[in-house]
């Protein structure tokens, strides 16, 4: 596969695909939007503040121009939302035709102010319509070490997704079609809210139960959101869903946990988020969705409270105690 690659964005996910992409044949370049970050992973031919310990291949080249790496056939986009809109403002002054590219973004996250998607920021800002999403219970750490995984590539042109499947699909790390870029985005997106959840129940000291709880009960309000954005239900079952929602709420590897985790043992978020590297989109995207439960009147109990405890210095003991005390009722998976 000759197409050229170009990702954008060098946190540790961008990484690992440029990493991983190298290593079977494919034509990479990776480009961070810091230019002293792309000096020193070419020095260092390692990205040692967000992939540290994983060599980069030979092939694997990095860009000092993002206008060079915008000249590739697929770009993929791989900033986290809490920049994006930033980031495609510099990328569209680059002054390239973008229509005739390929875009795949791989940004989990809900915009707190507009309430969109990365897909839809992209869109918006670019001006550009075939996007293509790539999402699944990926911990980087684990795919760049071959680790075997599984993806799902959403693309509402079938054509154009089945080359992209192809072109990201190797022998560690498999990637299945779907047709439901809502759903795939918004289950990347807000598993992220459930995780910081199961982070406060291990930082408070509960056990299996309480997680087990979070987790189903957490897909229940994915669901409940996701369908009233116009994503199918069924998808919240699949890889980028269930599998994206149990990797991130148990993995020891998991950012948004590893918050949650300080959350509950009493550690101020201000404090936590000021000593992370990494971002952690669930802080952001917990303001999103809570924003849209609101709106369209959607039960969301565990987003709720988990909101109340980052943004509204609620006790995370008393938000399980809330929790806990609600209302009878039958169980709803939808």
């Amino acid at each position: 596969m000759s197409k050229l690659i170009s990702i954008i964005g060098a946190g540790g996910w961008g990484t690992t695909l440029a990493v991983c992409l190298s290593r079977v044949g494919r034509n990479v370049q990776l480009c961070s939007m810091f230019p002293e970050h792309n000096k020193e992973m070419a020095r260092l031919k390692e990205n040692k503040d967000f992939l540290p310990e994983i060599s980069f291949p030979d092939s694997l080249g990095v860009s000092f121009s993002l206008k060079e790496a915008l000249n590739s056939e697929v770009i993929v986009i791989a900033v986290p939302v809490k920049f994006l809109r930033s980031a495609l403002k510099i990328i569209k002054k680059q002054g390239i035709l973008l229509c005739d590219k390929l875009f795949v973004s791989v940004s989990k996250g809900i915009e707190p102010k507009s309430l969109k998607r990365a897909s839809e920021i992209v869109q918006e800002e670019l001006g550009i319509s075939n996007i293509a999403v790539l999402s699944g219970p990926n911990i980087a750490k684990e795919v760049a070490r071959g680790i075997p995984s599984t993806s799902i590539l959403a693309c509402k042109n079938k054509k154009v997704g089945e080359k992209l499947q192809v072109l990201f699909n190797n022998s560690s790390f498999r990637v299945y079609l779907h047709n439901d870029l809502v759903g795939v985005e918004l289950g990347g997106a807000l598993k992220n809210i459930i995780a910081l959840s199961c982070g406060i129940s291990d930082g408070l000291g509960f056990g299996t139960n309480t997680k087990a709880s979070l987790v189903t009960r957490g897909l229940a309000e994915i669901t409940r959101l996701g369908q009233k954005l116009g994503a199918h239900p069924s998808t919240f079952w699949g890889i980028s869903g269930l599998g994206d929602l149990v990797t991130t709420c148990f993995s020891d590897y998991s950012r948004n946990r590893i918050v949650g985790e300080q959350i509950g043992k009493g550690i101020p978020i201000s404090e936590i988020v000021k000593q992370m590297k990494m971002v952690a989109e669930g802080v952001g995207t917990v303001k999103s969705a809570y924003s849209l439960s609101k709106k369209f009147n959607i039960e969301m109990p565990i987003t709720k409270e988990v909101y109340s405890v980052v943004y509204r210095n609620k006790s995370p003991k008393k938000a399980v105690t809330d929790l806990m005390s609600r209302s009878l009722k039958k169980e709803d998976l939808k």
